[in-house]
């Protein structure tokens, strides 16, 4: 059975998206709709931009959202999921490529969210860490014992788990951490503390969006971030995608609970092969590959 899964934040590069545009004129007329839906050309800051605008959060979600469904669209009659997942941001790149959500659509929520989520970034800055080497236990410990804001944001793979918090409750469990025996506790380079507590502003900015949003029962199963469980009943997927914005993205599991499901090969869909790294340590033995057109 074949798994399809789609990136998040951090999987972007200038160019993308480019070589689409330029070989087909389907994926040419959805970057052009896309355009028009956004308000600006988000092409040009894709393809000839700087990395500072790419980095802007209400530039980068709806960028890797477009070439992530522009290219499954682009895939055609071979693109046959019997699952979809996505990580954070790629949720909704799964639920276009699903048949649960329009393309249009999926780009306005993820536009909304981006903006949502920007707004609560500089209403609390916060930040994000990288722990690698701990069992998620010890990091769930630390992280509740830290009396500032301090959570586990994203289940990566074995061995590498996100936290997600303010600056001083970060750099408090950062620093129990390394006392644990942490390989590595680095800061990341992110706009605030996506998947906590502090965004729960742009949660319920969102909540109004998707309520209003129209969510058709999917072609097959979306295993969502919130519990790593398969789900085809739209109003269900509402609930997990509005709850995703202060949840931890469950990644390891999803990955675990989709082999179980039947998955022996996964498919990237989008840039880079960041999410294909992250399965061969959950579990090395599958297959994994990138999409291309």
């Amino acid at each position: 059975m074949k798994a399809y899964v789609f990136p998040g934040q951090g999987a972007q590069f200038i160019g993308m998206g480019k070589d689409l545009y330029d070989k087909s004129i389907l994926a040419k007329d959805m970057f052009e709709k896309a355009n028009s839906i956004l308000g600006f050309r988000i092409t040009d800051l894709m393809f000839t931009g700087t990395d500072e605008d790419l980095k802007q959060t209400k530039v980068t979600q709806p960028a890797i959202f477009l070439h992530s469904t522009i290219l499954a669209a682009l895939l055609g009659d071979s693109f046959k999921p019997d699952m979809v997942a996505g990580h954070s941001l790629g949720e909704f790149s799964a639920l276009v490529a699903n048949k649960t959500l329009t393309f249009s659509d999926g780009l306005i929520l993820v536009s909304k969210r981006a903006k949502a989520m920007q707004k609560a970034c500089e209403k609390t800055p916060s930040t994000m860490a990288a722990i690698l080497g701990l069992d998620d236990k010890i990091v769930e410990e630390v992280c509740a014992s830290v009396k500032e804001v301090v959570v586990p944001a994203n289940y990566n793979s074995p061995g590498q788990i996100v936290i997600s918090g303010s600056f001083d409750g970060i750099d408090k469990a950062i620093e129990i951490l390394k006392e644990k025996g942490a390989k590595r506790a680095i800061k990341l380079s992110v706009g605030g503390a996506f998947h906590s507590p502090l965004m729960e502003p742009a949660r319920m900015e969102l909540e109004e969006a998707i309520k209003s949003t129209t969510f058709h029962k999917p072609v097959c199963p979306v295993y969502q971030n919130v519990n790593a469980n398969p789900c085809i009943d739209p109003e269900i997927i509402k609930l997990n995608l509005v709850s995703q914005l202060t949840s931890p993205v469950r990644w390891t599991q999803s990955v675990i609970n989709m082999i179980s499901g039947g998955a022996t090969s996964f498919i990237e869909v989008g840039p880079g092969c960041v999410l294909s790294a992250l399965i061969k340590k959950v579990n090395k033995d599958v297959v994994t590959e990138s999409a291309s057109f």
